[in-house]
């Protein structure tokens, strides 16, 4: 994840603020709603990151495969695991690689679940990335994937003042994000066209961060009973119009239905 490399130290050190507690556990409670722990099964994790989904779905009885092009990353992935229970770590394999090499790296047409989170938003071109998605998700398999929201990309900047940016997002896609790269936002209907060409049916999507978007960097994690109120707002935020649209993030579930159609 070429694109990612230069802001990897700023992700690292602000992992546990509050913008990111918010953003993984609206992500875990929204998936948990279309991977029942009933059925545990084979999930691929495509940029897994410090791999807080990996964990997660590990935990919760799924085999999961972790690919990740950043030793680093891995590495605190590596660390957190060797906290956890046997079980649980037997359950995890982890693979450093390039998400467009899945394919390649990986089995084919193998994964019940494929993840990708936070990855689209650094490829200039996101196509060779879902065909990476879409060729490793099993007949009938889930996608999830987690991306800027383009629909509603002058929100940040509008409410922060810089009314350049603002001005220049709501017909463009560009953006410089948070950890100071540059960065690729999604629209929703261009996102399920491209899924839809690969075979993906979108089922259901959500906002992620629709009230703490603009929080500071270093946010600490409020008490444990304001920080619940606070995900509760946010979880039926990112579930409800016209809030949804309006979340700095997008977490888009398909299904694939099918074969990718000819362009």
């Amino acid at each position: 994840m070429s694109g990612f490399t230069p802001g990897e130290d700023r992700w690292r050190s602000r992992l546990g603020t509050l913008r990111q507690v918010v953003r993984q556990e609206l992500v875990t409670r929204q998936l948990a709603h279309h991977v029942p722990d009933a059925e545990p099964g084979d999930v691929l994790d495509l940029g897994c990151g410090q791999g807080t989904q990996v964990l997660a779905l590990a935990r919760r009885g799924h085999r999961v495969t972790g690919l990740d092009a950043s030793p680093a990353l891995l590495g605190d992935l590596r660390a957190a695991l060797e906290t956890e229970p046997a079980e649980v770590r037997e359950r995890v394999r982890l693979v450093e690689g390039d998400v467009q090499e899945a394919a390649r790296l990986l089995e084919p047409s193998r994964f019940g679940v494929v993840l990708c989170h936070g990855v689209l938003m650094y490829f200039a071109d996101p196509g060779p990335v879902l065909d990476a998605v879409a060729g490793v998700t099993a007949p009938g398999g889930l996608v999830s994937l987690l991306v800027r929201n383009g629909d509603a990309l002058a929100l940040r900047p509008g409410l922060k003042g810089d009314w350049a940016a603002a001005a220049g997002a709501f017909d463009g896609t560009a953006y410089r994000n948070r950890i100071g790269v540059d960065a690729r936002a999604d629209r929703l209907a261009d996102l399920t066209a491209s899924l839809a060409e690969r075979g993906l049916s979108r089922i259901a999507w959500y906002g992620v961060r629709v009230f703490t978007d603009t929080a500071a960097d270093d946010a600490p994690v409020p008490e444990p009973e304001r920080l619940d109120a606070l995900l509760a707002c946010e979880e039926r935020a990112g579930r409800t119009d016209p809030y949804r649209g309006v979340a700095a993030l997008l977490h888009v579930i398909a299904r694939r239905t099918g074969e990718r159609e000819l362009r």
